[in-house]
């Protein structure tokens, strides 16, 4: 099951995709779901998708020593440096947070991770920060909180969304973040 089944931070259920839908529909947001087998990783997602045009993702849910939360969502094909990373927003040495921590915060489980779930960060301890390559591109492809699933929407629908929910993002230019090699 994507969504996890443990309580959030606040004790209360994490939102269940169709729930999520619903409430990206009242915000008047346009967007196309389709469902198909659930995929885990991006190369799952390469060879079912084809060659659907539109920014596709990978997301890190990352912390630090201090317990400071962030979800980077960038583009699929991006090699981040987590130490550039870290110091360009303020985090120090990141490192990727535990399954646990990303059920508690986040309401999902490892391979539905996306930035919709920041709708069950209710307490407001995860910081949001979008590739600005991937806002550039149309649509982008996320999981409404269930990896058998994918949404297509426009960038700045996702930014709307993310300030509609309290979690407005931080677009950071990756690039200059990037690994080499």
């Amino acid at each position: 099951m994507p969504v996890s089944e443990a309580p959030l931070a606040d004790g209360s259920p994490p939102l269940a995709p169709l729930a999520l839908l619903a409430r990206i529909e009242a915000l008047g947001i346009r967007h196309h779901t389709v469902e198909h087998v659930p995929v885990y990783t991006v190369e799952e997602s390469k060879r079912l998708r084809g060659d659907l045009p539109g920014g596709h993702i990978k997301n890190l849910f990352l912390r630090n020593k201090r317990g400071r939360m962030w979800l980077v969502t960038c583009h699929e094909d991006r090699r981040i440096d987590l130490r550039s990373l870290g110091d360009a927003i303020g985090g120090g040495r990141l490192s990727f947070a535990s399954p646990e921590r990303l059920a508690r915060h986040l309401g999902v489980v490892p391979g539905a991770v996306t930035p919709l779930a920041a709708v069950n960060d209710r307490t407001g301890v995860v910081e949001v920060v979008l590739d600005a390559r991937l806002m550039a591109m149309s649509p982008v492809h996320v999981h409404p909180l269930d990896n058998a699933m994918t949404t297509a929407m426009e960038p700045g629908d996702l930014v709307r969304f993310l300030e509609a929910v309290d979690h407005p993002p931080r677009i950071v230019d990756l690039d200059l973040h990037a690994a080499s090699g």
